[in-house]
């Protein structure tokens, strides 16, 4: 497939013009190749993630987090330098679908909302409306249980499909959930939305203490990597049904962060 088809085909999932302002979504690292029959799909453009989808046969690589927020000249000899090393090597291109994909609800990042069954959904803090104008895209989701769950319940539910190894939880003790807002990712400047939209439990990633100290209410911090890993195997198996003649294959990565205990 040519590469400037691949593309188009996820900018139908994960829109550039609804990406935010300060992203840096789309095309991160060009390659003198105009097409792929291979392509890799990860979460961080690092080099093991990078070395792994070169090390099986890639031909274009599609993380969801920017190689960088900011251009840069690669003058030191980092992970940066060897994510360029390794792509310019193998001429693979990069692509980057980061809030392009989370300002999708309708797409990979609406996979919880649709775990959890919630109905009467809304965006948290909308950008736009799809090319039709019908249908709003923006970032974050809630929308109510069928049926009110404990957190505990909810819990096991995201369990089964992601890692909560890492979780902690904040805010106001909640019995009884019966409606729900979530932001993959670092979210919690979405806590007010969430609020406001009347959901009983928030539940994102990266939740600072002040944060933490301050909320009115329940924060459910699975981590940055959690929820977000799981939307970016969900993107590899939506590509591989819509690109024909294309090998897509997903990348696994485990979150940076290792608690310990004594």
């Amino acid at each position: 497939m040519q590469l400037t088809d691949l593309f188009a085909a996820i900018d139908t999932i994960a829109p550039l013009a609804a990406a935010a302002s300060w992203d840096a979504s789309g095309l991160q690292v060009a390659a003198q190749r105009r097409s792929a029959s291979k392509l890799a799909v990860c979460l961080d453009p690092t080099p093991t993630s990078i070395g792994k989808a070169l090390e099986a046969g890639a031909q274009c690589i599609l993380s969801h987090h920017p190689l960088t927020l900011k251009p840069e000249l690669p003058k030191r000899l980092d992970a940066y330098h060897e994510c360029l090393r390794l792509l310019f090597r193998a001429d693979v291109p990069l692509y980057a679908a980061h809030t392009s994909l989370d300002a999708n609800p309708y797409g990979p990042a609406g996979w919880l909302a649709d775990e959890l069954d919630l109905a009467n959904r809304c965006v948290l803090e909308p950008s736009g409306t799809t090319p039709e104008g019908t249908l709003p895209l923006g970032f974050g989701i809630a929308g109510d249980l069928p049926d009110p769950m404990t957190i505990d319940t909810i819990m096991a539910m995201i369990a089964r499909h992601a890692p909560l190894t890492n979780a902690t939880l904040c805010g106001p003790e909640t019995q009884s959930v019966h409606r729900v807002a979530y932001c993959t990712g670092s979210g919690s400047s979405l806590l007010q939305e969430a609020y406001a939209s009347g959901a009983d439990l928030f539940i994102t990633g990266d939740v600072k203490y002040h944060t933490a100290l301050d909320t009115c209410l329940c924060i459910l911090d699975v981590g940055h990597h959690s929820l977000e890993e799981e939307m970016m195997r969900r993107m590899s198996l939506l590509l591989q049904q819509r690109l024909e003649g294309v090998n897509v294959f997903f990348v696994s990565s485990v979150s940076p962060f290792r608690y310990m205990a004594l």
